[in-house]
């Protein structure tokens, strides 16, 4: 039992010194403009690249062209670990929430933070130059929850 907990120990450590080497530059897929159609209109997401950090910018469009801004997002380091720093301006969803980068195993970067009521998750998954899949998971009284947002490339 003893050397299956090492060895548990050892598989964190290895993922946490993973996310602790990552640069910049594993970020550049996100950078340029993507876009979800709903049955309500849609959805864009909007990123460009600093020297120490990414940030991106998400609006929802109805169908007649009204936007608004949903979301403004940082990714940059906090205690020389990069963290997915979001503000959002909706109902319900108001304020900065800081989530840790865990992994980025995969072309997937993978955020968390376990405090937080809904997303605890937040995943970015390299599809190729003009596909992205995000997605959101976690637990809303005790129910695992995970929501999904296939972007297309359009700049």
């Amino acid at each position: 039992m003893k050397k299956y907990l090492i060895l548990f120990a050892l598989a964190i450590a290895q993922l946490s010194a993973n996310a602790q080497k990552v640069n910049t530059n594993q970020f550049n897929f996100l950078v340029g403009t993507w876009q979800l159609t709903t049955q309500k209109g849609k959805v864009t997401e909007s990123w460009t690249k600093n020297k120490d950090s990414l940030n991106g910018k998400s609006y929802r469009y109805s169908l007649n062209g009204d936007s608004i801004l949903t979301e403004k997002v940082v990714i940059k380091k906090i205690n020389n670990v990069f963290h997915y720093c979001v503000t959002g301006f909706e109902q319900n969803n108001l304020g900065t929430t800081n989530f840790k980068l865990i992994s980025t195993a995969g072309n997937t970067l993978i955020f968390e933070n376990k405090a937080h009521d809904f997303p605890q998750r937040i995943f970015y998954q390299h599809k190729g130059k003009a596909q992205l899949l995000a997605w959101i998971e976690g637990e809303i009284d005790g129910k695992k929850i995970k929501s999904e947002f296939p972007y297309a490339r359009v700049k």
